[in-house]
């Protein structure tokens, strides 16, 4: 690749090995080879793409022209994700044709990255928790663990990693979690019907976890951020 700033402080091209490459290149709407602009709708200047308004029938889908709605990768700020385009495009048309008022939840999608260690989500980043609710009213439970898949072969101690973030203010309502393991699309697919139900911390340890997964962490959470306690995991 081309180094920016190579160990000699210069630009030139360097090398090196790694087990895994993330390209995160992104992308954009091709509202502008649509024209768009034609029938006056409003894109954003980056993304190309469509700007949703927040109101009337069309809800977070419809654009500043009262018969255009824009669902999927082509609306502005929300995810890329093909399943959330399908559940907005449906719940769209019953506002249009069924008479719902039903608005698309686009807060509580469960997500995954599939790398080798994968990541899952579900709800609000730490960050995001912070500026929403304030750094004196979340709680951020984790755990680095061992799943079994590296118990066995006696390798990747602490690989895992698992944070659930909590509302202190709303009888420790769960408004995020994240998980960094194996299976976690698997997982935080299960876990995201929880937050969308408004489930607590309380709700979350009076689970019975199945032994010996990696869902079951999620079940065990005790050490806090603000603790300050050593938050790495004895065994399996």
């Amino acid at each position: 690749w081309k180094a920016t700033a190579g160990g000699d402080g210069g630009e030139g091209l360097a090398s090196d090995e790694y087990d895994t490459v993330l390209v995160a290149i992104g992308r954009y709407a091709l509202t502008e080879e649509c024209n768009a602009a034609a029938a006056g709708i409003e894109t954003n200047p980056s993304s190309k793409k469509i700007i949703g308004k927040g109101t009337g029938v069309g809800g977070t889908e419809q654009s500043n022209v009262d018969n255009v709605f824009a669902i999927g990768d082509v609306l502005h700020g929300y995810d890329e994700l093909t399943p959330v385009a399908i559940r907005a495009g449906i719940l769209l048309a019953r506002r249009l044709f069924g008479n719902s008022t039903k608005q698309m939840d686009y807060q509580n999608v469960p997500t995954t990255v599939f790398t080798p260690v994968e990541y899952g989500c579900v709800g609000l980043a730490e960050e995001d928790a912070i500026a929403k609710y304030g750094a004196e009213d979340i709680e951020v439970y984790h755990t680095a663990f061992k799943p079994l898949e590296l118990t066995v072969p006696q390798r990747g101690d602490n690989a895992c990693y698992a944070k659930v973030i909590v509302s202190l203010s709303n009888k420790k309502k769960i408004i995020g979690m994240h998980i960094l393991g194996f299976h976690c699309g698997e997982i935080i697919q299960g876990y995201a019907i929880g937050l969308k139900l408004g489930a607590t911390m309380d709700d979350l340890e009076d689970l019975v976890g199945i032994h010996p997964t990696a869902a079951e962490i999620f079940t065990t959470l005790k050490i806090t951020k603000r603790s300050g306690d050593d938050y790495m995991s004895a065994g399996c």
